[in-house]
């Protein structure tokens, strides 16, 4: 059966796609749409998209034509035709609607942490577009969710970026990216571990200094600590924060015996 069904199938989809009925290759197209049968559909609806052109139709025919290619997985494509649909038909019933799925293919385009995030940026920068745009939309919700899970990655990625500075003994620019990761997320999961990092990078780094710079640098080490124990009393950090301390008030009375 599937031998016959199948040979049948195709030879109506390219005899219709090849004919000069345009109202057929319409009602095919939406046929295979609901279907779920995109690449299919797209073939039609790419030839309907610019014979309808202008028309009452042509807007229903790009919104399955945007959709056909986010079917297929191809995100970048449905996103350029979901925003376009939007600016070319700012009063249409479907425009909420597309102004949300450029948003959210920006969010599916999110890559690894390892990767340039410009597109996690992008889909934060245009849920919020959204937010702006459609305040009671039942969507809101949903769009806050998202911002948050795409913040919580940057969040991720700025710390892990901050800590291979501590890993690789760049200790100067690791209190820096530490210190730049809290003020752009200051209120970051990861702020108790990156405070007591600086400690440590701070200690580290005054104990490879010239020195001239070792006094003023432990001194440094010693603000952060007590920073420190002002806000995490019972930190799982606390007992390494201490010893780190005593070792710093070793390291400064050995230079003032120095100095005598």
């Amino acid at each position: 059966m599937l031998a016959l069904v199948l040979p049948a199938c195709k030879s109506e989809y390219q005899k219709t796609l090849k004919g000069t009925d345009i109202a057929k290759k319409y009602e095919l197209a939406k046929k295979y749409y609901n279907k779920n049968d995109y690449f299919r559909a797209l073939g039609l609806f790419e030839e309907l998209v610019n014979v309808y052109r202008g028309s009452d139709e042509a807007e229903e025919i790009y919104y399955f034509y945007a959709y056909s290619y986010y079917g297929l997985k191809d995100i970048v494509t449905a996103r350029y035709h979901f925003q376009n649909f939007a600016e070319t038909y700012p009063r249409s019933k479907y425009t909420e609607e597309c102004r949300y799925m450029t948003a959210y293919c920006y969010y599916l385009d999110s890559p690894d942490l390892t990767l340039d995030q410009a597109s996690t940026y992008k889909a934060i920068e245009n849920l919020q577009l959204f937010i702006n745009l459609y305040p009671k939309s039942e969507r809101v919700n949903e769009c806050n969710q998202l911002i948050d899970k795409l913040r919580n990655k940057l969040e991720t990625k700025s710390f892990l970026n901050a800590k291979l500075y501590f890993k690789i003994g760049d200790y100067k620019a690791a209190i820096f990216a530490f210190r730049n990761s809290l003020n752009d997320f200051p209120d970051s999961q990861y702020k108790e571990e990156m405070d007591f990092l600086t400690i440590k990078s701070a200690f580290l780094y005054a104990q490879n200094s010239i020195e001239s710079k070792k006094s003023e640098r432990f001194l440094e080490t010693i603000d952060y600590y007590r920073n420190f124990v002002d806000s995490y009393a019972n930190s799982k950090f606390l007992k390494e924060a201490q010893s780190i301390y005593n070792d710093t008030l070793k390291e400064i009375e050995l230079l003032k015996q120095s100095v005598n």
